[in-house]
């Protein structure tokens, strides 16, 4: 679980809500069902609108990302892409065969298995990069569902403070009514800019951060691959293969 993304959240709740109360303010007056309504729902619908079905659905999944990223184990695959290495060392490129039927991940199959079909070095990284590419970029568009979100929220909640106040200009005859519409007009702005700065904004760069280590890693797969397929040394491989970790 990633710590700094749950200590991240609370800090910032914590001091918004603290400075409320620090202020004199009452936590109640930060409570609006109808601002939050106006905000998310709006959000949501926008997002939903410039978003196909299939997109939306696959930025919402990678929200677990924050809290639950993906396993990244860059050793693990310098390790195998160097074992690999000295089998096809040692006893030739279709002696990786065997090594396919093991592998669950279809990208890693499909550059094992044209290694072991023989493909020209160049052919084999122009292949794979193009799948790279795809990956990044269905990633990247799901990843700005979320920034998108962080656009249109604040804007949202300048569309709630409007509203409110214009139930205010409708009410002025009535003093007790007044108060109630200002809060929501304001607590709508609130909620629109919080969310855009605290939430939504975060979230889309730390899915970018975690797809360009995704990408970094398919990267150092196919250098190895074909740094397999060109015969070159195991030792050189795996200290060029180094070179891509932190």
């Amino acid at each position: 679980m990633d710590k700094t993304s749950v200590i991240g959240l609370l800090l910032g709740l914590t001091a918004i809500v603290g400075g409320q109360v620090l202020e004199g303010g009452h936590l109640g007056s930060l409570v609006q069902p109808t601002a939050f309504l106006i905000v998310l729902g709006g959000t949501l619908g926008a997002v939903m609108l410039q978003s196909p079905m299939n997109v939306f659905v696959s930025g919402m999944k990678m929200f677990k990302w924050i809290f639950f990223p993906p396993v990244i184990a860059p050793k693990r695959i310098i390790s195998q892409i160097a074992q690999w290495s000295h089998i096809a060392r040692k006893e030739g490129l279709l002696a990786l065969e065997g090594q396919t039927a093991s592998i669950k991940d279809p990208f890693i199959r499909k550059g094992l298995q044209l290694l072991v079909d023989g493909a020209e070095p160049e052919r084999l990284r122009e292949v794979m990069e193009v799948e790279i590419n795809a990956y990044e970029a269905g990633l990247k568009l799901a990843a700005k569902v979320w920034e998108s979100a962080g656009g249109y929220s604040p804007t949202i909640g300048i569309i709630g403070a409007v509203m409110g106040l214009i139930h205010v200009m409708e009410n002025l005859s009535d003093p007790s009514k007044l108060g109630s519409g200002i809060a929501v007009a304001f607590v709508a702005t609130i909620y629109g800019v919080a969310a855009a700065n605290l939430i939504f904004l975060p979230v889309a760069k730390k899915l970018l951060a975690n797809i360009a280590l995704l990408v970094t890693a398919r990267e150092m797969l196919v250098d190895g691959l074909v740094g397999i397929a060109n015969g070159d040394n195991p030792r050189i491989i795996e200290s060029r293969l180094q070179g891509y970790m932190p």
